[in-house]
């Protein structure tokens, strides 16, 4: 289970590698999206119905004590933990999409590493300083139409 845990961990950061490179590499963007916004998050999910189907975990959801049974099971935690990543990951590319949208500044970008950083260590929290922040990011005025 070591070994699962482990390698999950590397193939999030493949998907935090990816919004970095959505927010400066044009060329890369939609394929980087993609991959951090839907490929690993699902595949996170897989793996997530797998390990609990697997998992020969006790408890529940309606205490905290029934809570921490569940997760005494290794199966159920490393799949616990994948629901963290896959979620963090989900938000975080709504940031990344948003802030490409909103800012169109490369320089200005560089803003969104650190709300990227906070969301991948402590998500809600990443969440909610981009939030404060959204406001001040307006989207770019689109172009007037062209005369015939």
């Amino acid at each position: 289970m070591e070994k699962i845990f482990e390698l999950g961990n590397l193939f999030a950061l493949t998907g935090w590698a990816a919004l970095l490179v959505a927010l400066f590499a044009p060329p890369a963007r939609k394929a980087a999206l993609g991959w951090a916004g839907l490929v690993v998050p699902t595949l996170f999910g897989v793996a997530y119905v797998a390990l609990l189907a697997s998992a020969n975990a006790q408890g529940g959801f309606s205490s905290i004590a029934q809570v921490r049974s569940l997760f005494q099971s290794d199966g159920a935690l490393t799949a616990g933990w994948f629901h963290y990543l896959a979620f963090d990951l989900f938000v975080g590319s709504f940031i990344a999409r948003e802030a490409v949208e909103r800012i169109a500044s490369p320089v200005i970008r560089i803003v969104m590493i650190p709300v990227l950083g906070l969301t991948f260590m402590f998500g809600p929290a990443g969440l909610l300083l981009f939030t404060l922040l959204r406001p001040v990011f307006r989207r770019p005025a689109a172009p007037a139409p062209q005369a015939a």
